[in-house]
């Protein structure tokens, strides 16, 4: 019988659906696109997107990082990309725009944070975690860095239970990142003043796609068609345009134009019907 006590499953690269049991790759399933323009990008380059890649830069990132074993590495500074959620999150407690953070990680499940190098360790390296097991090295390195894991035990993926945990903490101004849209719906309506961002898109319906449109502060898109389609057309600002990420609020648009503001570099801000679209994109759309 298999043991399952430390067993981690992530999708990712592709919406491949990929098993980590005991440190090792032990399951990589089909993608369902075959390129993308972050995957290029990756410290282990993924071009195009096969299986066998995939778990090659997996297994790389368990030697570099220690994902999905007890040895994770949870602490980062720096950025992958520009307004990756991770980004925005870490970008929004610096400034006092958030004083707290419900995301995930592997060996934790839910996990509230509260400084930009550890949300930035956890979310800037890994993300479509669907299951994890708890592993006490990397629970207590989230502790000791000042987060707070709620379902230790478990290592639960529970963003509503995170979100409820955070706020009778004492934390009022919270960011919380989604993959299931009910999970938006039930946030929103406990915390109306909660910042959602909505990750991980790769997939779903228009229908489900609205759901996030509606609830959602920030929509990642991903490889979505329907995301690109019903939230980009409602959306109030668009940053990006080869992976685009929709402001769906005010108070997500005044989020990214200040982190434009304040970060270095060149910029191009122009008036468009959006989506904005991109032949660099992901593809093919899903």
């Amino acid at each position: 019988m298999t043991d399952t006590s430390d067993e981690h499953i992530i999708e990712a690269i592709g919406k491949c659906r990929i098993v980590i049991r005991n440190g090792s790759v032990v399951e990589v399933g089909p993608p369902l696109i075959s390129e993308c323009p972050l995957a290029r990008r990756f410290a282990k380059p993924v071009d195009p997107i096969t299986r066998q890649a995939v778990k090659e830069n997996i297994s790389h990132r368990i030697r570099a990082f220690g994902m999905c074993t007890p040895g994770r590495k949870v602490l980062m500074s720096g950025e992958y990309v520009g307004f990756g959620a991770s980004e925005l999150i870490s970008y929004g407690l610096s400034a006092g725009v958030f004083d707290a953070a419900v995301i995930a990680c592997d060996g934790a499940g839910t996990v509230i944070a509260t400084t930009p190098d550890l949300v930035q360790g956890i979310g800037g390296r890994m993300s479509g975690l669907l299951q994890t097991s708890p592993l006490p090295g990397v629970i207590a390195a989230i502790e000791q860095n000042g987060g707070i894991v709620p379902f230790k035990e478990t290592a639960d993926m529970d963003q509503p239970g995170g979100a409820r945990v955070a706020f009778a903490s004492g934390y009022s101004k919270v960011a919380v990142t989604i993959a299931a849209p009910e999970d938006a719906v039930s946030i929103r309506k406990m915390f109306p003043d909660v910042f959602i961002i909505a990750v991980h898109t790769t997939g779903i319906t228009s229908e489900e796609a609205g759901v996030l449109a509606e609830h959602a502060d920030i929509v990642t898109a991903c490889a979505s068609r329907a995301v690109r389609e019903v939230a980009g057309k409602k959306a109030l600002l668009q940053a990006g345009s080869s992976i685009p990420v929709f402001a769906m609020t005010q108070k997500a648009k005044d989020l990214i134009l200040e982190k434009i503001r304040i970060t270095s570099g060149q910029f191009l801000v122009t008036g468009a019907d959006l989506p904005f679209g991109s032949d660099s994109g992901p593809k093919p759309l899903i």
